[in-house]
């Protein structure tokens, strides 16, 4: 049983609908939520984000026959105000690969990104690594996102090691021939809309 009289309960359903249309109305109007402004057209208090202009991050596993333990991760990106200049990308990856008990690791500071679609190019400068004469040699790698299925390619393809394939350009790489062991792959390609 209720404590509202008849009369009050109309105006509150009369409240709510009208609050309801009000709403419906801006969205049908806008294009979406009505948000009040501060007076330059950005929202109240300009909270919202701006879009990175592109971006590459996760981590997977290397399919290999023989269990070889291949991983790369990745934690790319290229601010909105750089997007004219992918030489400003920032951030780090990393790849490693052993087979028993045998291998070598190596972390790259980030020093060009491209993403087109689902394709992601990145290369960057190793910092670090236990691989004999890696350290600040250019390299790299190659990201398709596929979901569950994505594919990597990297530098280094042809000479089976960083330390063998020469010096590089900025953003170079292979083709993604390689699989993503299943179960194991969550890279996330951001694309790159440049202005051109």
């Amino acid at each position: 049983m209720s404590l509202a009289a008849p009369s009050s309960r109309r105006r509150t359903r009369a409240a709510a609908l009208g609050a309801a249309l009000l709403v419906a109305a801006a969205v049908a109007t806008t294009g979406g939520p009505a948000v009040a402004s501060d007076g330059d057209g950005t929202g109240a208090g300009d909270r919202s984000t701006t879009r990175e202009a592109a971006a590459l991050t996760g981590t997977a596993k290397l399919y290999r026959s023989l269990g070889d333990d291949i991983t790369f991760s990745f934690d790319a990106h290229l601010a909105a105000k750089d997007t004219g200049d992918p030489s400003k990308a920032t951030g780090t990856f990393r790849f490693s690969h052993y087979l028993d008990g045998f291998g070598a690791s190596a972390e790259v500071k980030v020093d060009c990104l491209v993403t087109g679609g689902k394709v992601a190019v990145v290369s960057g400068v190793i910092t670090k690594s236990d691989l004999e004469g890696a350290e600040g040699r250019r390299v790299g790698v190659t990201v398709h996102d596929l979901g569950r299925e994505d594919r990597l390619g990297y530098s280094w393809a042809s000479t089976g090691s960083p330390v063998e394939q020469g010096p590089m350009p900025k953003c170079v790489s292979s083709a993604p021939f390689e699989r993503v062991k299943a179960g194991t792959g969550d890279f996330k390609v951001l694309p790159w809309e440049p202005k051109l």
